[in-house]
């Protein structure tokens, strides 16, 4: 999917001067403070929103970015997989859907441990390569011990008549009303069936891709993308036709890449 035939989905409407954060809270189903991925609460006015948000619109490291021109960098070291399979719960927070993950999985990246706290996808792609947007993305939010962010990104594409196991294992229990969860307590999910047996990736500073958009995380995007069923992606879109941030300027910022 190209760049250019979602960006009439993604255009927002100019905020009205001194729109208060109860009016916000009263126009959709969301938690407060408000945003969207459509319309006048939409990524082009997350900034004003909220001043907890200014990032969005003042940071010089927000993600999404297009990955294109990436250095290779050898000294970079292969990410370590700790996961394990457990229950999970899936929550349609009216934005996404968010699988809260079972404690006890993690990676290592640059030496460092980072604990699984959750994993969303998006329609489309969150991240573009060479102006190329991915059917989905899936991101993963770690936290290591003393509070540091890496977000980990696999692309999935549609282009196969299978099914993926561990989304079909999701999807059994894919909430579809805003502001309800399922969780899954019969299947024990292990998110590493969402990851490329190919781990070469590519790495860059950026931000949260959603509010309030804090800077100083380090992103590892899978370089092989994961195949789903085009099944599996309708029912996804069912829900959310659009659900994905811009892309962002890299402001100077290099790519790299471990292979």
């Amino acid at each position: 999917m190209r760049i250019s035939q979602i960006a009439a989905l993604i255009l927002g409407l100019p905020l009205v001067a001194g729109l208060s954060m109860q009016a916000a809270a009263q126009s959709g189903a969301t938690t407060e403070p408000n945003w969207t991925y459509l319309g006048k609460y939409g990524p082009a006015n997350w900034g004003r929103i909220d001043p907890s948000y200014s990032a969005c619109s003042k940071g010089h490291e927000q993600s999404p970015v297009d990955i294109r021109g990436a250095r290779l960098d050898r000294a970079l070291k292969t990410i370590e997989f700790h996961f394990i399979g457990a229950p999970v719960t899936l929550v349609n927070n009216g934005r996404a859907i968010v699988v809260k993950a079972y404690p006890g999985s993690y990676v290592v990246a640059g030496g460092v441990r980072y604990d699984l706290i959750d994993f969303t996808f998006h329609h489309p792609s969150e991240h573009a390569v060479n102006g190329d947007l991915s059917d989905m993305e899936v991101d993963f939010l770690t936290r290591s011990a003393d509070g540091k962010t890496v977000m980990l990104a696999v692309l999935l594409s549609a282009n196969s008549d299978f099914p993926n196991p561990t989304v079909a294992m999701l999807w059994q229990h894919l909430p579809t009303q805003p502001g309800t969860q399922q969780k899954d307590e019969e299947d024990m999910v292990n998110a590493g069936g969402l990851f490329p047996a190919d781990r070469g990736y590519w790495t860059y500073p950026g931000s949260l891709p959603e509010p309030p958009c804090t800077e100083g995380v380090q992103w590892y995007v899978f370089e092989t993308p994961v195949s789903i069923s085009q099944m599996q992606l309708k029912a996804f879109t069912k829900i959310f036709k659009m659900n994905t941030r811009p892309l962002q300027e890299l402001h100077g910022r290099r790519i790299l890449a471990n292979e």
